[in-house]
């Protein structure tokens, strides 16, 4: 029962406090399904059963993985191969190719499926003339890192993929409402037994742990603005995971100057009662410049940042906002922001992440301006879920408890929510007129016996 309160001691009940504890919402790792090693997009590190719960992936599972992945890998053209600081991919023509292929997602040629290895989108080009949008950005050859993530053969940043095209293409009206999001967050009434829970200076760290963990019990995941199917909603939800346990010191940071927020308390928090901070990750963006007439358009300053607030738990369980940041929080957001670009290569959750922004970016943007009417062009395929299906995977439902304690300070403080906001129309919004965009959609436009991508 959500409600029951096991494992709770008498010595846990106790006044008095002398421990730190952390939690963050994880699951111990069930029997990998076949589908994690088959699935060329799954993500993050992370499996997810079929009834929805995730869980970090072994090592051994990500090996299996990666050589999978290698094996099925086709062969990239060595025209693609090349690093192109500005390739183009015309989506009327993407259509084309598609269909040439038959319609079927899974039979598509990995170029397709990896959009040209584009990995960025700077510049989006409208040509009414030749009934035409394209975009433009960055992008080379392809390969399956050591943990099975696919990315750029030199840059090692993860390529865009098709399938979240589609979703953010489809979603992009819906996103105008409340944006595309995805959070944890604990049971209103376990967090009311957490009230119960009296710890003092001679009670066992790790007994504490476990009995916070089994109050706690299952935290739930929700996915909004896209379907919690798809790989788009994985790579919110895996991203998010991973940014909870860099800040709780449950992984090392692959780069340096990133120390975990529990390390960085250390001597330096005191509290009681005390939900902790909420971390999410949103976009992180300069105004739009768009031409006079509105055919060319740049992206610029593309990033993500971290942001922090305070939570309490109060008796009834509500979780109460405390607006203001705590200060260690604060820090440890800010070095998250300076550090995300390089986290973006060395933990490619972070780039798919910001991938997928861009993509919900560059789909609303679509819409807002009318894109589509301004190039006299409709995207029938790319719009039309029926025409072509995304691939589907078991939702993310559920992720367990697990604590990380600290000997310190004269209470507790628990991590408990956090996620992914996306606010692509907010970023639509703001733009600039510039006469900058015009003369590189000059340069950029295509000519009539042109692939459906060129550099």
């Amino acid at each position: 029962m959500l409600s029951s309160c096991p494992g709770v001691t008498s010595a846990a009940r106790r006044a008095g406090v002398a421990l730190l504890v952390l939690a963050l919402f994880v699951v111990s790792c069930p029997t990998v399904q076949a589908q994690f090693f088959s699935n060329s997009r799954a993500v993050g590190g992370i499996d997810i059963s079929p009834e929805g719960i995730l869980a970090n992936a072994a090592t051994d599972n990500l090996d299996k993985l990666s050589q999978l992945r290698r094996q099925h890998l086709q062969e990239v053209p060595a025209d693609i191969k090349q690093m192109a600081d500005s390739r183009k991919v015309s989506l009327r023509r993407l259509e084309q190719a598609i269909q040439q292929a038959g319609n079927d997602a899974d039979k598509l040629p990995d170029e397709i499926k990896y959009l040209a290895g584009l990995q960025q989108i700077r510049y989006i080009f409208v040509y009414p003339e030749l009934r035409d949008i394209v975009l433009v950005g960055p992008g080379e050859g392809w390969k399956v890192d050591p943990r099975g993530n696919v990315v750029g053969i030199t840059t090692g940043r993860p390529v865009m993929l098709l399938d979240d095209l589609l979703v953010a293409l489809r979603t992009a009206r819906q996103a105008a409402n409340g944006g595309i999001s995805c959070s944890i967050d604990p049971n209103r009434q376990r967090l009311a037994q957490l009230q119960t829970i009296r710890p003092r200076p001679g009670d066992d760290p790790q007994q504490l742990a476990a009995e916070l963990r089994d109050v706690l019990g299952p935290q739930e995941i929700s996915v909004s603005g896209v379907p919690p199917s798809t790989h788009f909603a994985r790579v919110l939800v895996a991203a998010d995971y991973r940014m909870k346990r860099l800040g709780m010191g449950l992984e090392k940071s692959p780069v340096p100057g990133l120390p975990s927020y529990m390390s960085m308390i250390k001597g330096n928090r005191r509290g009681a009662n005390l939900l902790g901070p909420r971390w999410w990750l949103e976009p992180n963006y300069d105004p739009l410049l768009r031409s006079p007439d509105g055919l060319a358009w740049e992206l610029r300053g593309a990033s993500a940042k971290a942001m922090t607030e305070q939570d309490f738990v109060a008796a009834s369980g509500n979780v109460q906002r405390g607006g203001m940041a705590d200060p260690m929080a604060q820090k440890w957001a800010e070095n998250m922001t300076n550090k995300f670009d390089e986290l973006a290569v060395a933990e490619p959750i972070f780039g798919q992440l910001r991938n997928c922004m861009e993509l919900a970016i560059v789909a609303a943007l679509v819409v807002k301006e009318d894109l589509t009417a301004k190039a006299g062009y409709s995207m029938p395929l790319l719009l039309d879920p029926a025409d072509l299906i995304v691939e589907q995977f078991p939702a993310p439902k559920q992720v367990a408890t697990q604590t990380n304690v600290l000997k310190n300070g004269r209470g507790w403080v628990i991590s408990a929510s956090g996620g992914v906001q996306v606010n692509s129309w907010y970023v639509a919004d703001r733009v600039q007129q510039s006469d900058a965009p015009a003369p590189v959609r000059a340069r950029a436009t295509p000519r009539e016996n042109s692939n459906w991508w060129w550099n």
